[in-house]
């Protein structure tokens, strides 16, 4: 063989195996999700609980379900994930938004599914501003199961940790294409002048795990279940 074309098969072998490490966290997640859809009752100890904290952890727990899949999974090529998906046992509507922190929560004119809340003073670095943005509740064709205290155009209301926000739903923006039900939580840097960062971008997010005071971070996680404790 060709010393160039045998260079260049160890370039594609080598690049084949940092694909499939990147991707094989996340391939293994949903692997546990789809046994955990198939019977959620049967996988209670998967679970979080909405409103509990873990241990001294600062924030609560924001819904039921399982920890899909975590902050900086890769969810596909070329895209990492910029805050935690967690998949509640239930039906559309049913699985309960809680405020993971005491803060105030806007939801902008044009939001028919997310809410986010302003934390002025981070609990693990004062001083600091961040941003809880909690979304996709609301169903395919984007009615919304945001609690009616928060309608379109909301700004800056208090809430503390425990406030119910709403309810898991499965809206992506196209009826036709409708997301597993569950709710997308991350948290959102602030932009130095008093407002949140695009949350698309995940450099604009922080790891949720010292927060929630349990692994949701996928290069550390490694095949562990997301709960208070953990296992494997």
């Amino acid at each position: 063989m060709a010393l160039g074309a045998l260079g260049g098969l160890i370039v594609l072998a080598a690049g084949g195996w940092l694909v499939s490490r990147e991707l094989s966290p996340s391939a293994s997640r949903m692997l546990r999700l789809r046994a955990y859809w198939a019977a959620p009752a049967s996988h209670a100890s998967w679970m979080i609980r909405a409103g509990k904290a873990c241990g001294s952890a600062p924030f609560v727990q924001p819904t039921d379900g399982l920890v899909g899949f975590m902050w900086r999974d890769s969810m596909r090529f070329g895209h990492t994930h910029q805050g935690i998906d967690i998949f509640g046992p239930t039906r559309l509507s049913e699985t309960p938004v809680v405020a993971a922190y005491d803060g105030f929560v806007t939801r902008l004119p044009a939001w028919r599914s997310a809410v986010i809340e302003r934390i002025p003073d981070d609990p693990l670095q004062p001083g600091r501003q961040i941003w809880l943005y909690y979304a996709h509740m609301a169903d395919a064709a984007g009615n919304s199961f945001i609690d009616p205290r928060f309608p379109p155009g909301t700004y800056e209301v208090p809430v503390s940790a425990g406030t119910p926000l709403g309810w898991q739903g499965d809206y992506s923006g196209d009826p036709a294409n409708p997301v597993g039900m569950h709710l997308h939580f991350s948290i959102v840097k602030d932009d130095g002048t008093g407002h949140f960062t695009n949350e698309l971008d995940v450099r604009n997010t922080l790891d949720p795990s010292p927060y929630l005071g349990f692994d949701v971070n996928a290069g550390t996680a490694d095949g562990n279940i997301a709960v208070c404790g953990g296992n494997g």
